[in-house]
């Protein structure tokens, strides 16, 4: 059992251990719709066992960065179609991932009726940015009424229905790196005291309650969820606690989902836990990046820690990081400067290994 071997997920088989990490890459237009070269982009990394592609929105009102793209319009799920087509034409799998930022993000990118909420009326210490491109002070958001909670879930299930409906093999839901799933994890962000907030189970409801609908809409084993149990990302140090992890993988014991990404901490075991407790597909993400890197993620999927490991940032510069690492291949450097924004430049024009 190494990273190279095959991989059965729920109904359909990965040709290696290797995910592509979730990354935002901010080229879709004002509308939330990717342009055509995107689907290159996708479709030069179907080396990957499984893509988990760029986050994005289930509904206008989850919309928290200039550049990202939607599932929430036909306009959008047309563009979701065509990248699908082609990281399976190139024999890929990939799943889509639904976020809403929550707190995390300004007004300005949002139109009426939708406002910037949150599950409590907690400030983030932290800058955002404007959708004139101005860095400010991020601001007070709204906290949920449960009618408002409830519209969400509904907006997250139809934004999965779409996805499979544009030929994607399943979604994830983020509930990570301090956007809107994990503020409701959070007892620092969560502040409330009906029945989403102030216990383990209740902090955990909010995310119960969207992968049940998604799971009922388009199967369970369609459907990943992100973890970042204990991440500072978004002013979220300090913000966690185990039980809530705990109880939540608990309570999603009974829908089949397809994998549990969580993104590991160094300092407690807690992702050995999580993945004791969960029955299916198991990815872990270790944020590291070293000389070693593909020898040590190797022996982690050899010592059984994970099923599955997901890697970010070398799937940017290495669109064929699967045949470079299996065959000793040389890696290219990526280039910071066109991470996020711009055109093709810095997201198409990485050439494979020859």
């Amino acid at each position: 059992m190494n990273l190279y071997d095959p991989w059965t997920m729920g109904r359909i088989t990965l040709t290696n251990r290797v995910a592509m990490a979730p990354m935002t890459r901010n080229r879709a237009d004002v509308n939330g719709v990717l342009p055509e070269y995107v689907a290159d982009y996708y479709a030069q990394r179907a080396g990957a066992g499984l893509i988990i592609t760029e986050g994005t929105q289930p509904s206008a009102g989850g919309k928290g960065y200039a550049g990202t793209p939607g599932m929430h319009t036909d306009e959008q799920q047309a563009a979701w179609k065509v990248v699908a087509d082609r990281v399976h034409e190139k024999g890929g799998r990939i799943f889509c991932q639904l976020m809403h930022t929550g707190r995390i993000g300004h007004p300005s990118h949002l139109s009426e009726p939708w406002e910037l909420v949150a599950p409590s009326a907690v400030t983030p210490d932290l800058t955002v940015w404007t959708a004139d491109g101005n860095e400010v002070p991020a601001l007070t958001p709204k906290a949920l009424e449960i009618h408002e909670i409830e519209a969400i879930i509904q907006a997250y299930a139809d934004a999965a229905q779409r996805a499979v409906d544009a030929g994607l093999d399943g979604v994830e839901l983020h509930a990570a790196n301090g956007y809107l799933g994990h503020q409701f994890l959070s007892h620092g962000t969560n502040v409330r005291d009906d029945k989403y907030g102030g216990t383990p189970e209740n902090r955990a409801r909010f995310v119960v309650e969207v992968l049940t609908a998604m799971a009922e809409r388009i199967g369970g084993d369609r459907v990943g969820v992100r973890l970042s149990p204990g991440g500072s990302f978004n002013d979220m140090r300090g913000l966690d606690d185990d039980e809530t992890y705990i109880s939540l993988v608990s309570q999603l014991d009974g829908l089949g989902l397809a994998y549990l990404h969580v993104l590991r901490r160094r300092s407690t075991p807690l992702h050995q836990q999580l993945h004791k407790l969960w029955k299916t597909t198991f990815i872990l993400n270790t944020g590291y990046l070293g000389s070693s890197e593909e020898k040590d993620l190797n022996d982690m999927v050899e010592a059984g820690e994970c099923d599955l490991v997901s890697v970010g940032r070398l799937f940017i510069s290495n669109p064929d990081l699967v045949n470079r690492w299996q065959n000793g291949l040389e890696l290219a450097e990526w280039d910071e400067s066109t991470f996020f924004g711009g055109n093709e430049k810095g997201l198409t024009d990485y050439p494979a290994a020859t």
